[in-house]
Order: C-alpha cells, then structure tokens, then sequence
C-alpha cells in the first residue's frame, strides 16, 4: 500500500468520500526526451524526436495547469521526464510554478546542467533535486546510458549543484550492468558528498509495450540481498511485516482495483497533457487540453480510480503486502493487464519475509507459498542470502551488455492493450 498505513489510507478514503477530496501532489511530465539511452528506462525518447516535442504540451498550456492547480489547492509538485532540461523552456515552466508557491522537487540526470542553470536554481531553490547515478566508473555509468561522454557530464552536473549548497540527493536504479557497484555508489554520495542516496531494484517495462528494460533486471535473490544488505533495511522490512501481521489484509477491506495512492491525493499528468493515475500508469489516461484539469479530476479519474475489481487474486488476502512493491500500474506494464499479480514481485516480497523470518499466512493459489510449485527454489535462494552465498559485497565486475538491449522495439507484444 505505499508504505501507508492502514489507518492513513482509510482516514484518506473517508475524507474522499465526504466531498473534500483535494490532490496534494502532482508528477508533471515535461517531456519523454532525453540525452541519454539508457538499457533500463520505461519512456525515453531521443532528444530529436521532432514528433515527440511537437506533441509536449506547450509553455502557455503548462502556466494554465499550474494556475488551475494552485486553485484546487495542491502544493507539492514532482517534475520529470524524460530529462525536465531537455526543454529550454524549462525554467520558465519551473519560476511561475515558483511563484505560484508550490514545493517543487526535480528529478534529472544532471548532464545537461550548466553554470547558468545552477545560478538559476540557487536563485530559485527547489525543495530537492534528485539526480540518479549509474555507475561509480565511466564504464560501468556509460555502458548503462549507453552515451560516451554521460559520466563525465553527469558528475559536472553534480559538483555544480553541490558548489551552490542546492537540495542534492542521489540514487541508483540497480540492473545487472552496475549492480557491482551499488555499493561504491552509496559511499561516494553518503561519504564523499555528504547527501542521501537511495537504491531501487524495480525495473518496468516501457509504456511503449517494450519488455526490453526487463533485460537487465537483477534476479529476485539479488535484490533481496541488496535491500537487506543493510542492518537499517533489515529493520525496516522486519517492522513492516510486523504491522501487516497486527492488520487485517489490506486488500481485503478495499474492493476498488486501485489500491495504491493514486488519484486519491495525487495524480500525473504526461507530457501530452494527459491526466492519469500515476508516471507509469498509461493504459487509461484522460486529456486536460480544453477541459479543466478539477473536471478530470472530479470526473474521469474519480471514476477510474473508484472502479471495482472483477476477481479475486492471490493479492487480495495476502499477509505482507509491505514487502512488496505491486501495484495495478506494474500489472499493467508487466502484464497487460492492472488486475494481474507480477510473479517477479510475488517472489520478491516472498523472499525477503523468507529471509527476514516474517510468517507468511496462506492467501489462495500462490506459488512461492508452502506446496507452491516455487516454493523449494525459493527457500533455496533464501538459504543462499543468509548464508553470504549471494553476497553483494562479493560482486564484481560488469555485466556483459548485448547490443540489442539498445533497441527499444526489443519484447514488444506482451501489454497488447497498450494503445502507445
């Protein structure tokens, strides 16, 4: 559920229902546009994709947003992409947002920002700016975003922002490329630059229906052993899992498909000017263009987002949904369909309640529970966690990267419901 508490999401729906529902966040996507190609993004496009930029909603069309949401009372905004400098008009779009009073955080890649953009921004601070990392060597950062000359870019980008006392923080995406030095990563910000880093091994497919990210997704032992690498994650999950134990299923008390935070106090809008439930969430998106953005809010997403389940899965009873990270959004993406479980996911939150001791109660067809036909390999993956047989600290040297992972067209087919 987000990592809400069961008390936070009911005391959420009851506001909901009482009329005064309001979106305190919105993720605005500026553009699919990037410098990089990276083997693992969901929806980067290359910077020349004149079709791409003349779809991006304009300049004026953003002011407009932002002036309807400052009316509907949000106040916390996410900007992202694609790269958010990948258009030159960014920082106009960034100061009337500013000056609309919104907390803003940037998501970014930090390779194409120069001097002026960091003046800029210590001029007109956001609350955070988060840059991600792939690699602690050129080579490693380099044969991810396959571009030469990234790396280089990309730690400019990181000084510049540090020089000027911004709001940095940084964070990996860890894949079988630069999962070798995850590690070396967390000391360069924590220790080195003195920010906070996080790690996430959750990689989707491509909102173009492409499965080709999904290459260089680590096995589920090996984020599991990642996650639980630290004595402070260990903690975290061991707490977690307690309180689903303490709870009744979360799932089970709520019949709508979604089940996550989206469209209850927050909603995405793409770069197209499309309103949906979430960044990767665009099986079902509604345009704003022409209509108010409260209309689509009150209308459209309401009802998307207060349709009804039509089955019951093995999700709906389950005892440790904190450990895992599904949602109708990654059954969309993985596969084609939001009310479907992730096996990938499924194993994941499996294995760390395996590794962690945490009970796992019964909860319909599962697979990777007692008498599940995954259950023995399971087990056996936990045996090789605990006892440093898959050991992070172990890993070393990259991962051969095949060509063809280059190709985004790679895997097409698997979401066919996907209209992109």
């Amino acid at each position: 559920m987000d990592q809400l508490s069961y008390g936070a999401f009911s005391a959420d729906l009851h506001q909901r229902q009482a009329g005064t529902r309001s979106p305190m966040q919105v993720s605005i996507e500026v553009t699919r546009r990037c410098p990089l190609a990276c083997l693992h993004c969901y929806n980067n496009l290359p910077m020349g994709d004149m079709d791409a930029r003349r779809r991006e909603m304009s300049k004026e069309e953003h002011f407009q947003l932002l002036d309807e949401l400052a009316e509907m009372g949000t106040f916390w905004l996410l900007y992202t992409g694609g790269e958010v400098f990948a258009r030159k008009d960014f920082l106009e779009i960034y100061t009337y947002a500013k000056k609309k009073g919104f907390l803003i955080t940037l998501f970014t890649n930090g390779t194409i920002i120069t001097e002026e953009i960091a003046d800029y921004l210590a001029e007109w601070p956001p609350f955070a700016i988060e840059i991600t990392l792939y690699g602690r060597t050129r080579e490693t950062y380099e044969a991810l975003t396959a571009v030469p000359g990234s790396y280089d870019r990309c730690l400019r980008g990181i000084r510049l922002l540090q020089e000027r006392g911004l709001p940095l923080k940084l964070k990996t995406v860890a894949t079988s490329v630069n999962k070798h030095e995850v590690l070396a990563m967390k000391h360069f910000a924590e220790e080195e630059l003195g920010v906070e880093f996080k790690t996430d091994g959750q990689i989707n497919p491509r909102i173009d229906c492409s499965q080709s990210p999904l290459a260089v997704r680590l096995a589920p032992e090996e984020v599991v052993a990642l996650d639980l690498h630290s004595p402070k994650e260990v903690s975290e999950y061991r707490r977690l899992a307690k309180r689903d134990a303490e709870n009744p299923p979360n799932l089970a008390e709520n019949e709508s498909v979604y089940f996550c935070g989206g469209g209850m106090n927050s909603f995405a809008i793409n770069a197209y000017g499309e309103m949906g439930i979430c960044v990767i969430s665009q099986q079902e998106t509604f345009s704003i263009r022409g209509v108010e953005v409260k209309q689509v809010w009150d209308g459209y997403l309401q009802e998307l987002r207060t349709r009804k389940r039509t089955r019951i899965t093995k999700c709906i009873e389950c005892r440790i949904q904190s450990l895992c990270g599904m949602c109708p959004a990654n059954g969309e993406l993985e596969n084609g369909d939001r009310e479907s479980p992730v096996s990938f996911l499924c194993n994941v939150a499996h294995l760390r309640a395996a590794v962690i001791g945490a009970e796992i109660p019964a909860h319909g067809d599962c697979e990777f529970c007692v008498g599940g036909s995954e259950h023995e390999a399971l087990l056996e993956s936990a045996r090789r966690i605990a006892s440093k047989e898959i050991d992070v600290e172990s890993w070393a040297g990259p991962q051969q990267v095949l060509p063809i992972l280059n190709n985004p067209s790679v895997g097409v087919g698997a979401c066919g419901s996907c209209g992109h």
